[in-house]
């Protein structure tokens, strides 16, 4: 039998650490009286990601991430939550009908293996979990498993459209209602993932519950049909929503503090062949990215940026498609501008960031607050620069228009692929073009591109046609995703932006009058100096940031 390879020979040669801070680190081992794995991370030597990995490659186990790994319903109740806690330890699904997989914050504690093998009376196959992401996540995988048994009870006898969730929390506490015990945790799970949308989707047999992170979705929970109607009145209650009609698509707005956090949720409900598919929109300002300095601008682009800041009138346009950021740099530039001797109104649909010292309006289509309404009672205001939450029609740009023709600086969005075709969609939405001209500032167009785990990418070298395609250099060096326990196995942590941005010189205004297309404009700009989004992306990738993979699905060449 072959021995295995000692924790600290394994560390250095995956270049974790280095040779003298495993000798320093075993002769401190003595007097400290540690585990050497302990012991270092500590000292901050290692990630706890690190030593998880090698200890996996050490005891020829398997690490498992509890933040997307859902265990089996009967697993959890083999074994005690309380007994669970006491020995780090989560039983995570039943094998072949007589072997447990269990994840244990240690491993090569035989007495907890033992304790765990006579209560569920079940063989063991044994994981690895890091002790941190088993403190994160025990007691949410039971309370969930909790509730989701609770609701099944309380609802198995009634048909889905029996289901009347007002009454039911008429006379049941919220710490007692399952059903209210289920949508906090999927929902207190998604804010402390740092999820940006839950989805609740009702199929023929089950409804699933999805979580996109870092604009990837994934399947975070499965339940029982006859629990979505249920699930939803809740939401709808608790959104102030009409929990009557299930024939229409429905919005609405909870304001609920979780996680000792201010968050902000935007519930969409729609109408489908299952029932009301839910889509939960999360504005939570602790984690919003607000800020110049957080946006990850070049040094080229800063300088554009600052330009935009100063401008005394004009319209800068952010473009891009939905979740691209675009709100997050508009509220980064009005908080640049924000100061005592500036009146700043903004009307917005939704208010998705608070900021002190602006006015903002929320939108309210069925007051009658519009955007065109709210614009025209804001140039009344006395304002200095104006933010409009996005133009989606014609008399909207013409509002805008107007407002920066009268020496307002006027911010905005726009659902276009690239800067340079902004001017073309405004010309489409009926301005004229000499308008556009004289008006347009500057077009910022932006994408998100994940951020690539500083914990465990790896160098490599750029294949050729691969460095052809992105114009760099053959043999250029690059990092890409490998997935461990920090990243919860994507490989991505986090998300950057990269930018275009077009600003406007008079040979562009020419060509805007001469009713030019958006890929003649285009080439001037680039000639004139504007880095594309593909340029933009390259950069990310050359600075390790990104990867290839990511910039070549968001970016057009």
């Amino acid at each position: 039998m072959t021995k295995s390879p000692r924790l600290g020979d394994i560390l250095v040669l995956s270049g974790s650490i280095s040779d003298e801070q495993l000798q320093a680190a075993l002769k401190e081992q003595k007097s400290a009286g540690l585990k050497l794995g302990e012991l270092l991370l500590q000292k901050r030597t290692i990630t706890e990601g690190k030593l998880m990995e090698a200890l996996a490659a050490q005891l020829r186990l398997q690490i498992y991430s509890l933040s997307r790994y859902r265990p089996m319903p009967e697993a959890l109740r083999m074994v005690p939550q309380s007994v669970a806690k006491r020995l780090q330890v989560v039983p995570l699904a039943v094998e072949d009908g007589n072997t447990l997989l269990v994840a244990m914050a240690d491993p090569l504690d035989v007495l907890a293996q033992d304790e765990i093998r006579m209560i569920s009376g079940m063989e063991l196959r044994v994981g690895i979990v890091s002790p941190a992401e088993l403190e994160r996540n025990l007691d949410r995988l039971y309370s969930m498993q909790e509730s989701l048994e609770g609701a099944n009870l309380e609802f198995m006898d009634s048909s889905p459209r029996d289901v009347d969730l007002t009454q039911a929390m008429g006379s049941t506490s919220p710490d007692d209602a399952p059903v209210i015990q289920l949508v906090n945790n999927i929902i207190e799970q998604a804010v402390r993932e740092n999820c940006s949308d839950i989805h609740i989707e009702p199929f023929e047999k089950n409804t699933r519950v999805r979580y996109r992170i870092d604009g990837q979705l994934f399947n975070a929970l499965d339940f029982q049909k006859n629990l979505h109607p249920a699930v939803s009145s809740r939401l709808k209650i608790m959104s102030g929503m009409d929990i009557s009609e299930k024939r229409k698509p429905q919005d609405g707005r909870i304001l609920i503090k979780i996680l000792g956090r201010r968050v902000d949720l935007r519930i969409s409900s729609l109408p489908t062949i299952y029932g009301e598919k839910i889509v939960i929109r999360i504005l939570d300002q602790e984690n919003a990215m607000v800020g110049l300095k957080k946006l990850g601008l070049d040094d080229d682009d800063k300088q554009k940026v600052d330009y935009i800041c100063e401008a005394p009138y004009g319209i800068v346009l952010v473009t891009g498609p939905t979740g691209s950021g675009k709100s997050t740099t508009l509220y980064s530039v009005l908080e640049q501008i924000n100061k005592p001797e500036v009146n700043i109104v903004t009307v917005e649909d939704p208010v998705e960031y608070t900021l002190f010292g602006i006015g903002q309006v929320q939108v309210n289509e069925r007051a009658g607050l519009t955007f065109n309404s709210t614009l025209r009672s804001i140039l009344r205001q006395d304002p200095d620069k104006i933010m409009v939450g996005e133009i989606r029609d014609g008399e909207t740009a013409q509002l805008a228009i107007r407002a920066a023709l009268t020496g307002h600086l006027v911010l905005s969005t726009l659902h276009t692929n690239d800067a340079p075709s902004a001017s073309v969609r405004l010309v489409d939405m009926g301005i004229a073009p000499f308008l556009v001209a004289s008006s347009l500032l500057a077009v910022v167009a932006q994408r998100l591109v994940r951020t690539l785990c500083p914990s465990c990418k790896e160098e490599y070298i750029i294949p050729e046609p691969v460095c052809k395609t992105l114009g760099l250099p053959v043999d250029t060096h690059g990092y890409r995703p490998m997935g461990c326990n920090d990243c919860r196995g994507t490989g991505y942590k986090g998300r950057s932006a990269i930018f275009e941005i077009m600003l406007l010189t008079e040979s562009i205004r020419e060509l805007i009058i001469a009713g030019a297309s958006a890929d003649v404009i285009r080439k001037e700009a680039i000639r004139l100096g504007m880095t594309t989004l593909r340029e933009s992306g390259v950069r990310k990738i050359a600075a390790g940031v990104t990867s290839v993979e990511d910039v070549l699905t968001t970016t057009f060449s």
